[in-house]
């Protein structure tokens, strides 16, 4: 195990269209918006982490000499992110998601007993909910 890395802190994906992608994260999933830059990005919390939502076309223009020195960044495509949720939350989250017309693209039941549910978002990003110890993770 590698002592010096605590964690994942922030996980990125890219949406085009900032404004369905603050509706679905903030609206749908109900996480706490952070800040938001204009048409370049979006924050959330996401429990201990952050959720980090960028527009790819502004990502990978060079910085203005006055922001931060943050690199051009970014990529072209759908991406996934996974959220940890309880065993007791799956099928809230479920149907929560239905009920706002998302559709649960596929549920799998892994060998090690966890579970998860695949839905996309607006941008169509695969996005999942699991337990867990679908990894080993108590």
């Amino acid at each position: 195990m590698n002592d010096m890395l605590e964690g994942m802190l922030e996980t990125a994906l890219y949406a085009k269209d900032l404004d369905k992608a603050e509706a679905f994260y903030e609206g749908v999933l109900g996480l706490a918006k952070i800040t938001r830059a204009a048409n370049r990005h979006v924050f959330f919390r996401c429990g201990p982490g952050v959720l980090l939502i960028f527009n790819p076309e502004e990502t990978v223009k060079p910085p203005a000499a006055d922001s931060l020195q943050v690199p051009p960044h970014g990529t072209e495509g759908a991406g996934h992110a996974c959220f940890r949720v309880s065993a007791a939350n799956i099928d809230a989250m479920a149907a929560k998601l239905q009920a706002a017309g998302i559709a649960i693209e596929s549920e799998v039941h892994w060998p090690n007993g966890g579970r998860s549910i695949y839905f996309r978002d607006p941008a169509g990003n695969s996005l999942e909910c699991a337990e867990a110890r679908t990894w080993g993770i108590e």
